[in-house]
């Protein structure tokens, strides 16, 4: 399984700052150590292209972040300062995104156009199964970038596909905790792409947007009630919207110690949670582009160990299917 990587482009950030940015260097090398990947399975992404950002970003809010003129209350909404280092590491990361999605569309192999439906048309593929082990910006709108997100790259990928030819239909299965506002808002009017959140209700952002599917959680929620509410909504949006990809969005911070989480998902919990998707996606022969979205445990071991659990059940479920 090939997973695409940009935490060499370090994003400086002033000491005491609640980002964890150090988990995506630590992931990919835990990943390493404990032989899950091999350096063989790793890419360094190119950059999105500015033309390619401008599908989704307003064109005045793309040239603010290119030339370091976002105005300071856009930053604090942000919570990252601009320096030319973001601007890099944001765009790598949604080029690391869109890297990943070509790669489980097959797109590497050679292969072009629409996923042909069902099983039969998965096994076309060279690798059904990709990641971008960083990614999952989702509060990003169309003219703006909040809470650690500057560009969408999920809504950024998937438009670019689209114009492409690459899919006709994607879905957006958002296991963050926080819901996916800006990848709500931005493809509010795109029928091709359903978004499906599933998040904690009374979290941030505290104004939330209308995705195509939202399901909420009270705060405490744990195990048994948020994994029977994906078993009895994610095949329904498999079914009925046949997507060409699924953009998985699995963030670690559902779990029951995250500060800004409120849920109470166990480390294994959140694992079940990425073995059902994963286990979905494959028996309907639906190639997934997974990202690592947030997560902000105190201690940035256990995030780093709910990332690579993620990583794990995408390598499992590659391996038991596709030749990867």
């Amino acid at each position: 399984m090939k997973a695409f990587y940009s935490d060499t482009f370090v994003l400086p950030l002033p000491e005491h700052h609640r980002f964890p940015m150090t988990k995506y260097r630590l992931v990919r090398e835990r990943l390493l150590d404990e032989g899950v990947l091999s350096p063989a399975d790793l890419r360094v992404p190119d950059a999105i292209d500015w033309n390619d950002l401008r599908l989704v970003h307003d064109a005045a809010y793309v040239d603010a972040v290119a030339n370091g003129t976002i105005a300071p209350e856009m930053q604090r909404r942000i919570g990252f300062p601009w320096s030319p280092m973001m601007v890099e590491r944001s765009r790598r990361s949604v080029g690391a995104t869109l890297a990943a999605a070509r790669e489980a569309l097959g797109c590497s192999a050679g292969l072009s156009g629409p996923r042909a439906g069902g099983p039969e048309g998965a096994a076309l593929r060279s690798t059904a199964v990709a990641a971008n082990l960083a990614g999952g910006t989702h509060h990003a709108f169309r003219d703006r970038g909040e809470g650690f997100c500057v560009f969408n790259d999920v809504a950024v990928a998937a438009a670019v596909l689209l114009r492409d030819g690459g899919i006709t239909r994607a879905a957006v299965v958002d296991c963050d905790v926080h819901q996916g506002n800006g990848t709500a808002a931005i493809f509010r009017d795109e029928r091709a792409v359903f978004t499906f959140s599933l998040h904690g209700e009374n979290n941030f952002p505290f104004r939330k947007e209308v995705s195509d599917l939202d399901v909420t959680f009270a705060d405490g929620a744990g195990d048994d009630e948020y994994l029977a509410a994906l078993a009895g909504y994610l095949p329904r949006v498999l079914d009925s919207h046949r997507p060409d990809i699924v953009f998985y969005l699995a963030g670690a911070d559902p779990y029951e110690g995250d500060r800004l989480g409120r849920l109470k998902l166990s480390i294994e919990g959140l694992r079940a949670r990425d073995r059902f998707v994963f286990d979905a996606c494959r028996d309907r022969g639906v190639p997934i582009a997974v990202t690592m979205s947030g997560g902000y445990a105190p201690d940035i071991d256990t995030i780093v160990t709910i990332h690579c659990n993620t990583i794990r059940e995408a390598v499992r479920t590659c391996q038991s299917a596709f030749a990867c």
